[in-house]
């Protein structure tokens, strides 16, 4: 029985996990590793690491964090942050990651989609696509940060990301993002209906059960969130969390999965 992935999303900065409300007010959470080790114990189905300030520093996430994530994860992973070139890619994998996570470089040369996939496959290849309201209250790409804006209309950008090889989309609302709002099924929507590679959804989950809305309201492929894995209780209070096996049969009415 098909069952959608759910996935942490924990973001570094300066090699720390931090956690932010619309790409702001950053907060520092703890170490990164012993995250890993806690989501080890948890088993949970994938990570995804995104160095926030690399590519606005002119660099690759370490390659030394890559390895220590390697090292230690007992489940699927892909990082992003920094990458340009196509050697960035090959790096990153050798040291075990199972994906790699495409911005900046997607929004200002969309064309390194397609020298990706050509090269690694598009399994390996996962564009993350943060988006922001505008004024008018329209759908506008951003990246760096939520700093920069590409002019290609969201539709057409996803659409061409899939074109070009993309594996499969994360939908990021900046809007949502550490909010707790839920996630904006209607822009989930939208990407959903205009693709057929996976698309993940991410930004303001407040709980568990926006997942199975993200899923069948929106028609995620899988569900990611930051927030919400990383806090626990309306303070906040840091705790590492993850659902149970029974938890996740619950929250999509899966009584018999195994």
């Amino acid at each position: 029985m098909f069952r959608p992935r759910i996935i942490p999303v924990l973001l570094l900065k300066n090699l720390g996990l931090v956690k932010s409300i619309k790409f702001k007010n950053y907060r520092y959470i703890g170490d990164p590793i012993n995250a890993v080790k806690i989501f080890n114990d948890k088993k949970v189905d994938e990570l995804v690491f995104l160095d926030i300030t690399a590519s606005k520093e002119k660099r690759l996430i370490p390659l030394d964090f890559v390895y220590k994530v390697g090292d230690e994860a007992n489940m699927p992973f892909g990082v992003g942050g920094g990458i340009r070139q196509l050697d960035d890619i090959r790096h990153i994998l050798k040291l075990g990651a199972e994906k790699v996570i495409l911005n900046t470089i997607a929004a200002e040369n969309i064309e390194f989609v397609r020298y990706a996939s050509d090269e690694f496959g598009s399994s390996t290849i996962t564009v993350c696509v943060d988006v922001k309201k505008d004024i008018f209250g329209r759908y506008k790409v951003v990246y760096q940060g939520g700093k920069k804006k590409i002019k290609v209309p969201l539709n057409e950008y996803v659409q061409l990301l899939e074109h070009k090889g993309a594996g499969e989309l994360i939908i990021q609302s900046v809007d949502r993002d550490g909010t707790y709002e839920g996630y904006d099924l209607q822009l989930i929507k939208s990407v959903s209906e205009l693709v057929t590679i996976p698309v993940i959804a991410l930004g303001g989950a407040k709980d568990f059960r926006d997942f199975k809305d993200a899923v069948e309201k929106s028609y995620a492929s899988a569900v990611a969130a930051g927030s919400l894995f990383v806090y626990y209780g309306p303070r906040r209070a840091i705790l590492i969390n993850y659902p149970t096996k029974h938890e996740i049969n619950r929250i999509f009415d899966y009584e018999n999965y195994d």
